[in-house]
């Protein structure tokens, strides 16, 4: 199984703090937000490559935060070619990019590099081998107010089948927030460029589970340990308290 942090987006919702620097790469409790999840996957056996999906304007930024960290796991940067908004991949054009360029026929472990997560990625990991489908993080808001047009939220059946996904919707059906943390198998990491050929959003990853599911059963792993999208200064300013 290969894991991959994505990094690649330009953050402008967090400009000018991330004008000149990677959102991944901002501190918080001490250390950039992609060292936390560098060390929770440090932990985690079966993963074989890690890689980092980037863009070409902060290309040397990792590559000289990778030069200061000491891993057991071979970490790889991908350096995707867009240099601003305008050109990025997006998150799924991404996603397809690394695959094709590094030749991947594999399990793929895909974390947003802006997520800030107290679940257990061996209890994730766990729960993927035990159904060997899709598998996707959910962390509950409890709230229903609180993720009303925010993020792509889930309904999930008592086996943790996934019925239903809405994307940003004022009308959520639950309070399940998925985290952008996924487990795909290797086939279904074969079905992305099906995706993208369908002129489907090539960005926000909850439309291509929207598309999944129909398609494939796909699981949601619930947690309500803390979890953080750092997608303005209010949650950044959150977890910066959180994390001390």
């Amino acid at each position: 199984m290969k894991a991959v942090i994505l990094a690649g987006g330009f953050a402008r919702r967090l400009w000018p703090l991330t004008k000149d620097k990677p959102k991944p790469l901002l501190e918080v409790g001490g250390k950039p937000i992609i060292q936390h999840i560098l060390e929770k996957l440090e932990d985690l056996s079966g993963i074989d490559t890690i890689y980092i999906s980037t863009n070409e304007k902060f290309e040397g930024q990792f590559r000289s935060f990778l030069k200061g960290f000491r891993s057991a796991k071979p970490i790889k940067l991908i350096v995707e070619p867009s240099g601003d908004e305008g050109e990025k991949l997006g998150a799924i054009g991404g996603w397809k990019y690394l695959v094709e360029k590094e030749g991947i026929d594999d399990e793929l472990l895909i974390i947003a590099g802006d997520n800030m997560f107290e679940f257990s990625l061996r209890g994730f990991l766990d729960f993927y081998k035990k159904h060997k489908s899709p598998v996707v993080a959910f962390y509950d808001m409890v709230q229903k107010e609180k993720v009303k047009m925010k993020y792509g939220i889930a309904v999930l059946s008592r086996k943790g089948k996934v019925l239903e996904f809405q994307e940003k919707t004022p009308r959520p059906k639950s309070t399940l927030v998925a985290t952008c943390c996924y487990i795909f198998p290797k086939e279904i990491v074969r079905l992305i460029p099906d995706y993208l050929k369908d002129k489907n959003n090539p960005d926000a990853p909850g439309y291509f589970l929207i598309w999944l599911h129909t398609r494939q059963t796909v699981y949601g792993y619930v947690s309500k340990k803390k979890w953080f999208d750092i997608g303005c200064f209010e949650e950044l300013e959150e977890a910066r308290k959180y994390y001390g």
